[in-house]
């Protein structure tokens, strides 16, 4: 347990937002606002290769730096201060695609940025930034039928309150009445809350275009907080599944089957969760075989044959990471698994690391995966 835990804590370490080599004279001057800034923003800014570009009004600041990733853990640009009070400047070198989180420091204060929408991730909401992604298109808004994202309050007697969670339900949901679905529980990663995977990973309409594309069968999702902020940073050798299991499995489960319509049986139940809550699925799935028949790991570990007790109730291990993670390392847990006699399956994303395109893409892959007959 401990040594998982310690290599999650490296995972999470990492998660800043990656930088690609390129010569800053060669920028190319087509910056447009970025998708995700507050209405009528023209700054934060990013271009087609990838660098973005910040514009701070702070007149009276000595010192402006934007910090990327989360918890601001690598890189930062220090911006420059015009005559105007406004503080600019760009990007050393290009970003990973996809969403990165990122904040402003000035004269040693942690800001927002203004001109960015906020992102619950690092325990703080933080700006957020959107790099054009070459592969955009699986996760963009289209004019195709919507599910619908909902938020339910569940009781929960072991935390003596009540708990929040977010339900997706497929476009057919409200349309027959007599239709019942398999349902995924997927959980975010350390310092994010049940937004993230809607917000930050767009689940939803990845969920929408797979099902209009005829690619999935369609299901549930639910998404609750995983009681991961509870431990403070760099704490996280301290961390104890049993809260979040309880909560999970003898709380969250048994209210959803009774108030959605769900085929109530380990067959047609998975779980998956991404970095920390990849952690909590391995846990709670080898815990509980008798609950989930699906498991994911989105860069949250591995398993190994020897950790699963009953294959036979074990119908898809799915593991996945970014190629700048540990590729490697997926691929073998994977052919290990298979020569076992597990239907196992890894993906790897393509120039990406411990970061939310990692995890579109993992979803993306995953989601026809699961449930088949």
């Amino acid at each position: 347990m401990k040594q998982y835990v310690i290599v999650m804590l490296l995972f999470i370490l990492s998660a800043g937002a990656g930088f690609s080599q390129t010569n800053q004279t060669s920028i190319t001057e087509d910056f447009k606002p970025s998708t995700v800034n507050q209405p009528g923003q023209e700054y934060p800014q990013v271009n087609s290769q990838g660098y973005a570009r910040f514009q701070i009004l702070a007149p009276e600041a000595k010192s402006v730096v934007v910090s990327l990733g989360l918890g601001g853990a690598k890189g930062g640009t220090p911006l420059i201060k015009a005559e105007d009070g406004f503080w600019r400047g760009t990007t050393s070198g290009a970003m990973d695609e996809g969403f990165h989180y990122y904040h402003v420091t000035i004269d040693g204060g942690v800001f927002n940025d203004p001109g960015a929408l906020n992102f619950y991730g690092s325990t703080r909401w933080e700006s957020g930034i959107e790099i054009p992604a070459h592969d955009q298109d699986f996760y963009a808004l289209k004019n195709v039928p919507h599910g619908n994202v909902q938020q339910i309050l569940f009781p929960s007697k072991s935390t003596n309150t009540s708990r929040r969670a977010f339900v997706y339900t497929p476009p057919s949901y409200h349309k027959d009445k007599n239709k019942s679905y398999p349902v995924l529980y997927l959980q975010h990663g350390w310092g994010e809350d049940e937004t993230a995977w809607s917000n930050q990973g767009h689940v939803n309409l990845i969920m929408d275009n797979l099902i209009a594309e005829g690619k999935i069968k369609p299901f549930i999702i639910v998404m609750t907080y995983g009681m991961t902020n509870e431990i403070k940073y760099g704490g996280l050798a301290s961390f104890k599944i049993e809260p979040f299991q309880t909560v999970l499995v003898e709380e969250l489960i048994p209210y959803v089957d009774s108030n959605f319509r769900t085929l109530a049986t380990p067959a047609n139940r998975a779980m998956g969760g991404l970095s920390m809550g990849g952690m909590e699925t391995k846990m709670i799935t080898l815990n509980k075989p008798e609950v989930f028949s699906h498991y994911a790991l989105l860069s949250g570990g591995i398993y190994k044959p020897e950790d699963i007790k009953d294959k036979s109730k074990v119908k898809l291990v799915f593991l996945s990471c970014g190629s700048k993670e540990n590729p490697d390392g997926i691929k073998n847990a994977v052919s290990n698994l298979k020569n076992t006699g597990f239907n196992a399956v890894s993906y790897i994303s393509e120039n990406t690391g411990h970061e939310f395109q990692t995890w579109r893409r993992s979803f993306k892959e995953l989601a026809p995966l699961l449930f088949k007959e």
